[in-house]
């Protein structure tokens, strides 16, 4: 029998999705039309339903292009949307990306051009810089993923073999007016991590980029090698010229969605402690530390709601399917060890965790019976990185489908003492 819990625990992350809406969140923030040109140009998994929102709201003349994650698209009337890979880069997100470029170069000083960016759009927006090739940045990018680095300094490697990452959007439009609107979905939420930041001055370097990729024991294509070594074209940096008519407004972040989250769950009866939304670190450790966390607010007799967000990341070692979402919820089931009184969801708030169909999944009381009742070991699933093959055997998964918004991870832990 399924926990009762187990509907709160999806409340939850549905209030948090919702928070983050573009529909809701994008309107107030829309720039005055221009005495010209209306360019809206974008990437991400939400760059659909923000474009959507700008169409419903716009009074005037409207055309450009975003691209998004395939299935993220949704029906625009004047700006076109295409839809690309995510997280590894292909051939429909180079051409994309060309295309953009060269919409924002074909700009003047009446122009505005509105820039639609989200989490995912540092793949989607993949403009090799001169010389390298898409195969070059599709091996670079695979050896990131599984490397277990974090965001932010996958996005330093990215911007140094991009042709329009690092502000060199932005830089392209000049002197046209840039106002950028962004989702958040990095830990910090720092412009200049969001997508890789094409409107955003970019404080990283080539050496950091090579120092980032040796950290990691990373040896990239010799093409790749040569272009971060000869440094040649470094990205804008702050203080450039150039960006000096960019504006940028965070119109959704994670600690919004979990301030939605966390009202229901007061409304519920539960004590709600914010572990804070910028949290990372291998997802296993990260899921097995709130355990223990959990474990001592049960022994106590508290009723408390644990919640947090950010991104976590997964060394990939073994040879499942599984996101980090679900390898969090893994490290975390075993260290609860089945105590009857702890529930937890963790998600995706773009709906899908990893490369999977789902957003993520929950862990009830039961968790660790059930898997030992069907010939299942959490461990040893987990050893192998297919947390995925755990909770899809349990019937545990959530399933969404595309939110359309991405503010990274939610996490919930409910804790009833009995």
């Amino acid at each position: 029998m399924k926990d009762n819990r187990r509907g709160l625990l999806v409340e939850l992350f549905e209030a948090a999705v919702a928070a983050a809406d573009p529909t809701v969140c994008l309107p107030p923030h829309l720039p005055s039309p221009p005495l010209g040109r209306t360019v809206v140009l974008g990437a991400g998994k939400a760059a659909g339903s923000m474009t959507r929102a700008v169409e419903q709201n716009w009074q005037g003349e409207l055309e450009g292009l975003v691209v998004t994650q395939y299935g993220h698209a949704v029906p625009t009337s004047r700006i076109e949307v295409v839809q690309a890979a995510h997280p590894v880069p292909d051939a429909a997100g180079e051409a994309a990306a060309a295309r953009i470029l060269a919409l924002a170069a074909d700009l003047g000083p009446d122009d505005l051009l509105l820039v639609l960016i989200s989490g995912g759009g540092s793949s989607l927006l993949s403009l090799p810089s001169p010389g390298l090739s898409l195969a070059d940045k599709q091996a670079v990018n695979q050896a990131l993923l599984r490397s277990g680095a974090p965001i932010d300094q996958m996005n330093v490697v990215r911007k140094h073999l991009s042709a329009i990452k690092g502000g060199q959007l932005a830089a392209a439009a000049a002197p046209a007016r840039v106002v950028s609107l962004l989702i958040s979905d990095v830990p910090g939420d720092d412009p200049a991590i969001i997508a890789s930041g094409p409107t955003v001055a970019d404080p990283s370097t080539f050496a950091q980029a090579r120092e980032i990729l040796a950290n990691y024991h990373i040896d990239p294509p010799e093409a790749v090698a040569r272009h971060l070594a000869a440094a040649e074209m470094e990205t804008p940096k702050p203080g450039d010229p150039r960006l000096e008519a960019c504006e940028t407004a965070l119109i959704a972040r994670p600690a919004q969605s979990i301030a939605a989250a966390a009202e229901i769950a007061a409304a519920a009866g539960y004590q709600v402690e914010l572990l804070g939304d910028d949290l990372e670190g291998e997802a296993r450790e990260l899921g097995a530390g709130h355990g223990e966390m959990a474990l001592t607010r049960y022994r106590a007799g508290q009723r408390v709601a644990l919640l947090s967000g950010g991104e976590t990341t997964v060394t990939v070692r073994g040879k499942g399917r599984g996101g980090r979402n679900l390898e969090y919820l893994a490290g975390l089931a075993l260290a609860l060890g089945g105590d009857p009184g702890i529930c937890a969801i963790a998600c995706d708030t773009d709906g899908i965790d990893g490369t999977e169909d789902n957003a993520g999944a929950v862990v009830l009381p039961d968790t660790l019976i059930r898997a030992a009742a069907t010939g299942l070991d959490p461990g040893t699933l987990l050893a192998d990185n297919d947390a995925y093959g755990l909770f899809h055997s349990l019937d545990d998964l959530v399933i969404s489908g595309p939110t359309l918004t991405n503010v990274n991870d939610f996490r919930a832990i409910l804790i009833d003492p009995v």
